[in-house]
This record gives structure tokens, sequence and C-alpha cells, in this order.
């Protein structure tokens, strides 16, 4: 589909241990979203956002502005990437 897009996040800052993770998939579900989003090592969250355009950016944008009420988001890094065809949104265990 030509509205179909697919961006992979990986956010840094204050991003595990404050409900980043349910909080996201709240938001992707919201927008009609598949892909997922998981804890790394690192101490980053690593989200894969796929579906219609608009909703990707919709979460981004949220992501961006902070995310849920306890993150502190410092940095996101953003790449486009292939739609993988994911069939729902899921948590990931890091």
């Amino acid at each position: 589909m030509a509205n179909q897009r697919a961006r992979r996040l990986t956010v840094h800052g204050r991003v595990q241990g404050v409900f980043f993770r349910a909080a996201t998939r709240q938001q992707a579900q919201r927008h009609d979203l598949a892909g997922w989003v998981t804890n790394r090592s690192d101490g980053t969250v690593v989200a894969w956002l796929e579906g219609p355009a608009d909703g990707v950016e919709a979460v981004e944008q949220w992501i961006r502005a902070g995310g849920p009420p306890r993150a502190v988001v410092e940095e996101v890094a953003a790449e486009d990437v292939e739609p993988a065809g994911h069939p729902r949104f899921e948590v990931r265990r890091g």
C-alpha cells in the first residue's frame, strides 16, 4: 500500500522502568500500527512502527515529545525501514 510506512526508533534517556514499552504499545494500537518495542541492554528502547503513515508520524511525535509521563526522552534516532508485515504490535522482552 502506498500509504504504508515503517520507522525504527532508538530512544535514549530515562526510558526503562517507566512503562515506556506499555505506553508505546497503547499509542501504536490507538493508531492501528503493527511492530514491536523492546528494552536494550544499553538502556535504550527500540521501537519498530509500521502502518498508515499518519499513525507512524503520530506515535513518533508522541515519543519525541517525551512519551509517558515518567520518561525523560533525551534523543531519538530514527530511520525509515521496509515494512516487515508484522501482524500486530507487541512488547518484546529485552
